[in-house]
């Protein structure tokens, strides 16, 4: 008996993944973003704006358009003051809260379900350290699942952050962070004022004049010497 081979499904193009991917990121932004309530709200969120900028600039970056992947990460810094560099590779379901003052750079791997807040920094140690490293190595760090980075969070070189870790605000990461890891900066010291006493005056200096001494004015006697006139 002759069997009917099945159809094999056809391969999702580019588009469609390209389109999955941000319908990912607006369910994201929902979930994550507890001041957004519709459909409309989450598309005008800066972060959807960076995230689909930047995975169109990074299809163009791969297919070796550096200028037009530059120009459309010129756009999205301009629109949301987020600066994604084209070759930095985003996973799915990424958030970026506020995004003002964001950066990553362009070695930097971001894993699936990271989020991070405002001002967080995914840099390099700079070029003078760079310069010394094999050509095509990765200068910026690679964050792994389900990360958190704060508002503020420094993450600096060639390092890994492992999964589920967190990042507290303002802190500076230049080594390893192992997964599941807590990394938080200190907490500033709250100085109570002191309890004031009751009012008194305040000390006056001494004005008491020094003893003057005044210098003996009296005038000399002067002879007078009288001379006849012959």
């Amino acid at each position: 008996m002759r069997t009917t081979p099945r159809p094999t499904e056809p391969r999702p193009t580019t588009a469609h993944r390209l389109t999955d991917l941000l319908r990912e990121d607006l369910r994201t932004i929902r979930e994550r973003d507890p001041s957004v309530r519709s459909t409309t709200e989450a598309v005008l969120h800066p972060s959807f704006t960076a995230l689909a900028l930047h995975r169109l600039s990074h299809l163009v970056h791969t297919r070796d358009h550096r200028t037009l992947a530059r120009l459309l990460a010129t756009a999205s810094r301009l629109v949301t003051q987020i600066e994604i560099h084209p070759g930095a590779q985003l996973g799915r379901r990424v958030f970026i809260d506020h995004g003002s003052s964001v950066v990553i750079g362009e070695t930097a791997v971001v894993g699936d379900d990271v989020t991070l807040f405002h001002q967080v920094t995914l840099g390099s140690v700079g070029w003078w350290h760079d310069a010394e490293r094999p050509p095509g190595s990765p200068r910026h760090p690679t964050v792994e699942a389900d990360v958190i980075l704060g508002c503020g969070a420094t993450v600096l070189g060639p390092v890994t952050v492992g999964r589920a870790a967190v990042i507290g605000a303002n802190a500076l990461v230049v080594k390893d962070v192992p997964s599941g890891a807590r990394v938080l900066s200190p907490i500033a010291a709250v100085q109570l004022p002191a309890v004031p006493g009751p009012a008194t005056l305040p000390q006056l200096p001494d004005l008491t004049l020094p003893e003057l001494t005044v210098p003996d004015l009296a005038v000399p006697h002067l002879a007078v010497h009288s001379r006849s006139i012959a």
